[in-house]
């Protein structure tokens, strides 16, 4: 059953409440519906067509600041994780990356290894928002999972200890030398 969501905005200083329907037609929500992120709601009030990686990106987003734990992150959101992270809720690194393309209608699993092996290979020239960063690994397996953003930004969940974070990968020595490549899933 397609659920209708209310969507509440402001703009240009007037509060407005209304139905999208045409947006609960084209994204069919589960039982327990899971609010739009802000990122794309701003994105329909001005009319813009979302693909699947702004879905994927605007979930991320929503996730800045949650903890790091090793081993969590469902397609539910931040959970407990295992080993060095068995008393954080928070995601890893595969764990977010699962989590905003799951809020995109793509299910992805929970190893950035076979993230890697998870959708199209594309040159970082023609990366667009949405799709994962793999880095790390030398020859084997990719060790570290990230989403791009857009321009030199990609959103993270980099190390036990920290939290989900933006960086600006195309400035970072280590982040560039380490590039593994770029993969759109879907």
């Amino acid at each position: 059953m397609i659920r209708f969501t209310l969507l509440w905005r402001i703009f240009n200083g007037r509060l407005f409440a209304g139905l999208f329907t045409a947006l609960a037609a084209a994204f069919p929500m589960p039982a327990q519906a899971v609010p739009l992120p802000a990122e794309t709601l701003k994105r329909i009030v001005k009319g813009e067509r979302l693909t699947k990686g702004h879905i994927a990106a605007s979930a991320a987003l929503d996730q800045l600041g949650v903890s790091f734990s090793w081993g969590g992150g469902s397609t539910k959101g931040p959970t407990i994780g295992i080993g060095r992270g068995a008393r954080t809720r928070g995601f890893d690194c595969s764990g977010l990356t699962l989590y905003a393309w799951s809020k995109a209608g793509i299910r992805l699993s929970h190893y950035t290894g076979a993230q890697f092996r998870q959708g199209r290979r594309v040159p970082l020239t023609a990366r667009r928002i949405g799709d994962l960063l793999f880095f790390g690994g030398g020859t084997g397996d990719p060790t570290h999972v990230a989403l791009y953003l857009g321009g030199k930004l990609m959103i993270h969940a980099p190390k036990t200890g920290d939290v989900v974070k933006k960086t600006n990968f195309l400035n970072s020595t280590y982040f560039r030398a380490n590039f593994r490549g770029a993969v759109r899933p879907g």
